[in-house]
């Protein structure tokens, strides 16, 4: 069976969609990345969708339950490479994606998760 890589980028994870997601790597994609974030503290994830040319609406809900997976656990989630299809067939769908931030690129979606986490961290000091 495909398995997505997850890399870990310091306290963020990396993860490269490079395949057409199917329903069942979807589901294995969820788990492993949620076993990944507890095992390693990881407190940001990108997810690079840029090799997606179609999306249906399991796949975006499957995205939306990631980020709201890695919210509960403490990780704020970054989607990047948004093909435009693919964000119109997200439209098209109803799929607003509550809690997921997107940005064109990795470069620009790690910048945004890295100002997040920096703000995170500076709220949580008590002074």
């Amino acid at each position: 069976m495909d398995r997505v890589p997850i890399l870990r980028l310091g306290d963020c994870l990396l993860v490269t969609v490079q395949v057409d997601m199917h329903d069942e790597l979807a589901m294995t994609l969820q788990d492993d990345l949620t076993n990944k974030i507890v095992a390693t503290k990881a407190r940001g994830v990108l997810i690079d969708i840029s090799a997606l040319e179609m999306v249906d609406s399991f796949i975006g809900r499957m995205l939306g339950n990631i980020a709201a997976m890695s919210r509960i656990l403490d990780a704020q989630t970054v989607v990047v490479g948004m093909q435009p299809a693919v964000a119109i067939t997200l439209v098209e769908l109803g799929l607003s994606l509550p809690g997921i931030r997107t940005a064109l690129n990795v470069d620009a979606g790690l910048a945004l998760l890295r100002n997040a986490l920096d703000r995170s961290d500076a709220g949580s000091h008590v002074d």
